[in-house]
């Protein structure tokens, strides 16, 4: 694949100056803006938005409608379920307090770094500021207002840790003090107790 140009669909908007890695396919209606970086072999669906500036790695997995914003960084190997959106702004509003029309400057950016091997699910929401540990799993439809430990499973509004996952993505069972393993590929792991560490 390092030979293969990328494949974006004539629908597709990329600012001719964001960085596009071989093999990486764009698909209807996405659009990449001015200054995002999206590594190799990468899949963007239909309606993906990637905002300027933001990094996308390598084998990266963004289904249709995934919305993903300014200062947002998601490593290798991530999946964003259809119609996630990673926000940005910590204080959301269209006008100052005097009415007029906000400005960038007066936005109060996060940064959101999504690790290698993590998912997200669909319909999530990922506020900004946060950190989304390797491996981890964001359930569907979740709203994240806390950092997520790696192999961290988090499920609900506001979503909270109810266990732990497998590189493989199927649920760890408790195997002694700190121990937890998987048994549908006999991965073992050292991990915290739940206790004390519940989002």
């Amino acid at each position: 694949m390092a030979d293969t140009p990328p494949r974006v669909h004539p629908t597709a908007e990329v600012a001719p100056d964001a960085v596009v890695g071989p093999g990486t396919r764009i698909w209807h209606h996405a659009q990449v803006r001015e200054g995002a970086r999206v590594g190799a072999e990468c899949i963007l669906g239909k309606g993906v938005y990637v905002d300027h500036h933001v990094v996308v790695g390598n084998r990266v997995k963004l289904q249709n409608g995934v919305s993903v914003f300014y200062r947002a960084t998601l490593e290798d190997g991530v999946f964003v379920g259809p119609h996630a959106c990673l926000t940005n702004d910590r204080v959301p509003r269209a006008i100052t307090p005097d009415g007029e029309l906000k400005a960038e400057s007066d936005w109060e950016i996060g940064q959101t770094v999504v690790r290698y091997g993590a998912a997200i699910g669909s319909g999530a929401v990922v506020l900004t500021g946060l950190s989304i540990g390797r491996w981890a799993m964001v359930g569907a439809g979740a709203v994240v207002t806390r950092d997520v430990p790696d192999h961290g499973l988090v499920v609900g509004v506001p979503a909270r840790l109810i266990g732990y996952v497998c590189a493989c993505g199927q649920r760890l069972a408790a195997a002694g003090a700190g121990a937890w393993r998987c048994a549908a590929c006999e991965r073992s792991y050292e991990l915290p107790p739940l206790e004390g560490r519940r989002l």
